[in-house]
């Protein structure tokens, strides 16, 4: 009697032996993202400044310097677009004018000697209400038409707003 009170838990045993070990866990696959080189050495070079951060509102300073021998025309605001993490331009609608951290002169013409430099402030605020939020990792900026778009990475979490605030080029900021 004493043995067939241990059977059937010697049959669970044996049987718990003979499952199948689980499938691997599946690899997964990333989308390599772009990587994004330093800015120019010759013509109109730009660097995007590290995001400061406010009252739910952030900013980058983009700043373009003249790398030529010769004086460059600059002219109005950054033509600008925010980029996903795979390099595609995301859906965001870009206004010109002044922003909680920058105050816009508007449009002017500025005549950049070589060495000399002229900034633009990117805003955005980080506002959540309802929706899904929404992030960019890079810009592409093209500094004056008919020039190449320049790519640098810029965090931009830009909650559920999709909307960013760019200034006019200035000689500094606010001014």
């Amino acid at each position: 009697m004493g043995v067939f009170r241990f059977t059937p838990l010697l049959v669970l045993a044996l049987l718990a032996g003979c499952e199948s070990p689980p499938p691997p866990a599946p690899t997964p696959t990333s989308t390599p993202s772009p990587t994004y080189g330093p800015p120019p050495s010759k013509g109109l070079s730009l660097t995007v400044g590290q995001v400061e951060a406010g009252l739910g509102h952030r900013a980058s300073v983009l700043t373009l310097t003249n790398r030529d021998t010769a004086p460059r025309k600059v002219t109005g605001y950054p033509d600008l677009k925010i980029l996903a993490g795979d390099g595609s331009p995301l859906e965001v609608e870009v206004e010109h004018g002044t922003s909680y951290f920058a105050r816009d002169l508007g449009p002017q013409d500025l005549t950049v000697q070589p060495g000399e430099k002229v900034v633009a402030v990117l805003a955005w605020s980080a506002t959540v209400t309802s929706g899904d939020t929404r992030s960019g990792a890079a810009i592409a900026v093209v500094p004056v038409p008919g020039e190449p778009a320049q790519k640098q990475p810029l965090d931009t979490d830009l909650g559920t707003t999709d909307t960013v605030t760019v200034s006019s080029w200035a000689t500094e900021v606010g001014a």
